[in-house]
């Protein structure tokens, strides 16, 4: 018999949702999507991914896991029958078949996917021998690819993608988040239950993640202050250096938003050995919660200052160890934990109890950021369980540590470990102390694109290396620029290094070549924020992250398998960054597969046909970057600040094809959540060509939000452009200039109102 029916569904799992995930999430699925058979439910959440149930007792959850939050998406068309025992369920691509004679196994169930390319079935018990993995805990140690030996340098977890086309994620085990006011993690009951999600997709890998995030929650998007430059060294810096650092930076115009306070910000207790790093070992602890005054005399005074020079500030934290007694808040926390405070008894980190992590934040931390601490780098390195099986302590930190800023009314920001599937609504993911070499430049662009297979997508790197290396791989200028012209082009940019004096990040340190080099990339970077900012919307909006591997673009074409040092960047860039030494010439040769099309070369803008691999030659200050006809880049002028800084002139270059080009700029306030409750702005632009002219919309959705310019000017660059007659502006005349070397056309408009425009070129 068949029944269609509703579990449960409590007002207060609702409600609660949306106050913890700041978005309308509820894991209490559409009733209209849910089939019952005997002791098995099956819930259709889209064309694509079916959630299969068994419970010996039918009983069943509608609580949101730590993996899924979300289950109440509008139910999709499929069909149920019955026949000979057999229940069959069918949606436009998955046609599932249940016989109910106990829990799943490969004789009681079957999934047979169809598309018009594939055509496959899956069974419980297959193994996926082609995923194409996802992310891992940390890099620490590691050095490339693979060791010396030919073995495998980095494990990585499987993903959400795969050559096979389907994925199956068991959460059968994992544990529940309750409805309280703050949702709390909680075991999930005992008893023998069956909780898989099968994923059908073939090689519609981007269909995929979308419905994954659907159900698992978005890409969170990071306030705008953390795609600028960062500059971190674990180092015992002083006050007056950063002051010192921030002001040269500005000497040498280098761009910099972010200041990473690294460990030696608060003092330091005794801990016991079984909570020191494995590798390297620290007597006097690593956990600490007070200022260090030798270094920061007056630490309120140092944040005043960074927020008159527009910085943010990041602290790094190893909670581990707990509140120790030395601690200046160690007699307020014991407290507010119920204990005597005179005990001077170690109280030990343990983040899943709800009153300790209460207390973590209100006693802790919550004084400090109210001072100017902007964000915290939860440098999480000891131990791999709690007391709730299944409950990562990477993974808890990071969602407490966000839901806690969600809920002082910040756009979250955190910098910490990668703790497993689910992760991803936590961003940014620190990748752990990589090896200093150029084995190890050379393995980052793979690295980060795979991330973007769990929706992982905004790692930062210790740009340089952490550790390790001979003393000419550390002081080796050229492989330090080659890091920082592939960080200008990643994710997240910041620059790291251990205490070690052999190595310095301080850019304008280096010779003057490089100096130049790696400024011209920061500036490239600053340059391209509209573009990276509309992107990271984009990642939110559809679950492609801004860095991610070819085959995205290209499933079905084998060769796109095998390009793993290049990546798109965003939807229109393609970006092979140098990572081999020169050896003294001038320039170095770089191979790139440009896939079917016309591609422009984005250094000269000279316009190759792709569907093979180009080969071009490159100086010290140059990067293999190619930009797909049909797009327009939105960037802006010269920046040295993020925060504070004023789009009110962008420039829009046009690569353009045949069917035109266009682009949808992304506009919001940049540090907080509205942009979730659509609180921003979208500009569409769009260039075709038309009887011998071409037309150039600016199209902006008419919606606004608070800093928003009213006013801009545009400057419109039209590459491999003839020559124009005339230029008008809804329906005016306006100058325009050409360069016969180039072949660009230049118009300036005048600063006008932001609404729609309209640009004629008559050729």
């Amino acid at each position: 018999m068949l029944i269609q029916k509703r579990s449960f569904c409590f007002l207060t799992l609702i409600l609660v949702s949306q106050l913890i995930f700041s978005q309308s999430y509820d894991p209490v699925a559409n009733p209209q999507s849910v089939v019952r058979s005997g002791n098995a439910r099956f819930t259709i959440l889209t064309d694509h991914v079916i959630r299969m149930e068994y419970s010996n007792d039918c009983t069943f959850t509608d609580q949101a896991t730590l993996t899924f939050v979300n289950r109440n998406l509008p139910a999709p068309s499929f069909t149920t029958s019955e026949a000979s025992g057999w229940l069959t369920i069918k949606t436009q691509y998955c046609t599932l078949k249940y016989k109910s004679t106990g829990s799943f196994n490969e004789n009681n169930l079957i999934v047979e996917y169809r598309d018009q390319r594939h055509k496959f079935i899956w069974r419980p018990g297959m193994t996926d021998t082609l995923n194409l993995k996802g992310a891992t805990r940390t890099l620490d140690g590691a050095h490339g690819k693979y060791n010396d030996d030919g073995s495998p340098g980095v494990i990585l977890e499987d993903g959400m993608l795969s050559r096979s086309g389907w994925t199956l994620i068991d959460d059968s085990e994992r544990p529940l988040f309750d409805n309280s006011d703050w949702a709390w993690v909680q075991a999930r009951k005992g008893g023998s239950v069956q909780d898989l999600y099968f994923f059908g997709y073939g090689s519609d890998y981007k269909a995929a993640l979308f419905d994954f995030t659907q159900i698992a929650g978005k890409i969170s998007l990071p306030p705008k202050f953390a795609f600028g430059v960062w500059y971190s060294r674990y180092w015992a810096y002083t006050e007056a250096q950063f002051k010192e650092i921030a002001a040269e930076y500005q000497r040498n115009n280098i761009p910099l938003d972010v200041l990473v306070i690294d460990m030696d910000w608060h003092l330091t207790g005794k801990s016991s050995p079984e909570i020191f790093m494995k590798y390297v070992p620290r007597p006097d602890g690593w956990t600490g919660f007070t200022w260090e005054k030798k270094y920061f005399p007056d630490y309120r005074e140092f944040l005043a200052w960074t927020d008159t020079q527009r910085l943010q500030t990041c602290m790094n934290l190893h909670p581990a160890s707990g509140v120790q007694q030395h601690e200046e808040a160690y007699p307020a926390f014991a407290k507010a934990m119920g204990m005597n405070p005179t005990g001077h008894k170690r109280i030990k980190f343990d983040i899943i109890n709800k009153k300790f992590a209460q207390n973590y934040f209100d006693v802790l931390l919550h004084p400090y950021e109210k001072a100017g601490v902007d964000f915290w780098w939860l440098d999480w390195q000891q131990w791999g369980g709690t007391k709730i099986k299944g409950v990562n302590p990477t993974f808890y930190l990071n969602y407490v540590h966000f839901s806690d800023m969600q809920r002082e009314g910040k756009r979250p920001l955190i910098f910490h470990r990668w703790g497993g599937l689910g992760n991803h609504r936590y961003e940014i993911g620190f990748s752990g102390d990589y090896k200093i070499s150029w084995e190890g430049l050379d393995y980052q662009p793979e690295f980060t694109a795979t991330g973007a297979n769990v929706g992982f997508g905004y790692w930062s790197h210790d740009i340089g290396g952490h550790w390790g290396g001979s003393i000419e791989e550390k002081k080796d200028a050229e492989l330090f620029t080659r890091w920082v012209e592939w960080g200008a082009f990643s994710p997240i940019f910041r620059t790291h290094a251990t205490n070690d004096p052999e190595i310095d990040r301080r850019i304008y340190k280096y010779p003057e070549p490089n100096l130049k080099a790696m400024r011209k990339a920061l500036q490239d970077r600053y340059a391209l924020l509209p573009y990276i900012y509309s992107m990271a919307r984009y990642a939110y909006d559809s679950a492609i992250s801004i860095v991610h591997p070819m085959y995205y673009e290209y499933p079905d074409l084998n060769q796109c398998y095998h390009q793993e040092h290049q990546y798109y960047f965003g939807n229109d860039l393609i970006i092979s960054p140098i990572s081999r030494p020169m050896n003294g010439f001038e320039k170095i040769s770089q191979a790139v597969w440009l896939p079917e099309g016309n591609w422009y070369d984005f250094r000269d803008g000279k316009m190759i046909s792709g569907g093979k691999e180009v080969t071009g030659y490159y100086t010290l200050d140059e990067v293999p970057i190619y930009v797909r006809a049909g797009s327009i880049i939105p960037t802006q002028t010269p920046k040295l600040r993020i925060t504070g800084s004023v789009l009110d002139t962008l420039i829009l270059t046009v690569y353009s094809s045949d069917a035109g080009a266009s682009f949808k700029l992304y506009e919001d306030e940049g540090n907080n959540e509205n942009y979730r409750k659509d609180i921003c702005s979208f500009t569409q632009f769009n260039y075709q060509k038309a009887d011998g002219a071409v037309n150039f919309k600016i199209q902006p959705d008419g919606k606004t939000f608070p800093s928003q310019v009213t006013e801009r000017c545009y400057e419109i660059r039209i590459i491999a452009s003839d020559k124009p007659a005339q230029v008008k502006m809804n329906g005016k005349a306006i100058d325009w200039n050409y360069d016969d070397k180039t072949g660009m056309t230049l118009i300036k408009t005048p600063k006008e109102k932001i609404e729609e425009l309209i640009i004629e070129v008559k050729m």
